[in-house]
């Protein structure tokens, strides 16, 4: 129990503390001069400013709630359903899975690339940290939840960040050894992904300079920071890959040694995602300290709100404590381990590596067309290359108009290929206008037509992203 809560508390801590600075660090970390603010009631104020700061934690209970509902055993539909029908906040790949979901995509191909852009992304890596509390010391059984349920939202090395996490969390309860459990984590994960080599690299740079973590920042940066996916931050300095901050978690976790402070200091300081992978690495560290470890300048805090319900939900952190002790005993027993006595006996779930997957294989960005076009009936444009992302969304032509929805549909060369909703609600909406991958190489005509077009609704473009099937650009040798 003092693990469970030290993890659940340790991610609230987290991604608190990384409030002010998320993705206002791109490309750069936090100078030392920079005093990153904390005080005795931050979270009661976080909680009140800002409800959709928790995203980390509220989309987690949103699959915690089901186990509670229907069982260790739940079916993947009854995670995409409940998932389905909440009204947070979300954005990226778990906006991008929830529109899936709600417009008929199966659950089990809602997180693919082919139908989310964003499926490298962060999202189910920030929101696994359940599967592997509900596991505690069986990676194995962590492994198949998170395999599952982040089918929802991602697929190649975005849901491996999930099941790397999991991993983490699942170890931490059985193992101190930090270096042990970020090595053994990776082994879930396949050796060919860029995931695991990204991983392993930041393992060996720690080795190599294992008293100055802005040096395996810099290797980070110059080997992995190049975005390909993510249409936010593909020709951007944002970079929300799973990949990148998941290394800014380990670095947290091997740089801190242990250490509550310098552990969420160095991995809010590493920047981007800097609420999420504090979050994270905090979470894992409590879990092998546990919450009666954590100092009293980062619980106490925490203990002022541990009463309130997060936003979207009717859960404090005081019962997710309770319901995630009775989730871990019955996974235990799911399992075949002893939980009848006043001895727990875990059963051997070992490690155990997924299948290889690689989203956007063979997609170079080749460039940004700039678009801006506001249109309420049809638009065309033309591109050259394999594959593309149209930005966009649908508006109001005025803020007293009732919430609508367009129906759009895509033809690429003459062809139509798709039809889609574009909700102008922002919970309800399409992340992206349209997008395709994997077409014939060569240049290709685009046009959207609005298929019910009403005169109080209209699409927005932003700009299109084109895919090449080679790496383009770089610097320009002189004359």
């Amino acid at each position: 129990m003092d693990k469970i809560k030290g993890g659940w508390a340790g991610q609230t801590i987290g991604v608190t503390f990384g409030w002010p600075s998320e993705f206002k660090y791109l490309g750069t970390y936090i100078q030392d001069y920079e005093t990153i603010r904390w005080h005795d009631d931050y979270v009661n104020e976080a909680m009140t400013t800002f409800p959709g700061l928790y995203d980390d934690v509220y989309v987690d209970l949103t699959f915690v709630e089901v186990f509670e509902k229907s069982g260790i055993d739940a079916s993947l539909d009854e995670f995409a359903k409940a998932f389905a029908a909440k009204e947070y906040e979300l954005w990226h790949a778990n906006q991008a899975g929830r529109y899936n979901l709600q417009n008929g995509v199966p659950a089990e191909q809602a997180g693919h690339w082919l139908h989310n852009p964003h499926a490298d992304d962060i999202d189910f890596q920030i929101e696994a940290d359940f599967a592997g509390l509900m596991n505690p010391g069986m990676p194995g059984a962590a492994t198949c939840v998170a395999d599952q349920i982040g089918r929802l939202v991602n697929s190649g090395d975005g849901l491996y960040g999930g099941i790397y996490v999991a991993n983490l969390y699942a170890l931490a309860f059985v193992h101190d050894d930090l270096s042990f459990v970020v090595e053994n984590a990776l082994r879930a994960i396949p050796e060919e992904s860029n995931f695991y080599k990204c991983i392993s690299d930041v393992v060996r740079w720690h080795g190599q300079y294992p008293d100055d973590w802005k040096q395996t920042w810099f290797e980070v940066q110059k080997k992995w920071a190049e975005e390909v996916g993510c249409p936010n931050g593909v020709f951007h300095p944002l970079n929300i890959d799973a990949k990148l901050n998941a290394a800014y978690v380990v670095m947290g976790l091997l740089y801190g040694g242990g250490d509550f402070t310098r552990t969420i200091e160095i991995a809010t300081r590493l920047g981007q995602d800097s609420d999420c992978n504090p979050a994270t690495a905090f979470g894992v560290l409590g879990v092998i300290k546990g919450y009666s470890q954590i100092p009293p300048e980062w619980l106490e805090p925490l203990q002022k709100a541990e009463h309130r319900q997060f936003s979207y939900t009717d859960l404090s952190l005081n019962d997710v404590y309770a319901m995630g002790y009775r989730h871990a005993l019955a996974s235990i027993a799911h399992q075949g381990g002893d939980t009848t006595g006043n001895v727990i006996r875990l059963p051997k779930t070992p490690v155990a590596t997924v299948a290889f997957e690689e989203n956007f294989a063979g997609h170079f960005p080749a460039g940004l067309k700039p678009l801006g076009a506001v249109f309420a009936d049809r638009y065309v444009f033309e591109v050259d290359g394999i594959g593309f992302v149209i930005r966009g969304h649908a508006a109001k032509k005025s803020s007293d108009a009732p919430d609508h929805v367009l129906r759009a549909g895509l033809y690429i060369d003459g062809k139509e290929v798709e039809q889609a909703n574009f909700p102008t609600d922002p919970k309800k909406a399409r992340t992206e206008l349209f997008w395709r991958y994997q077409l014939p190489k060569g240049h290709h005509k685009i046009e959207i037509k609005v298929l019910n077009p009403h005169p109080q609704y209209e699409l927005r473009t932003v700009d299109c992203l084109v895919y090449g099937d080679k790496p383009y650009g770089g610097m320009r040798e002189s004359e």
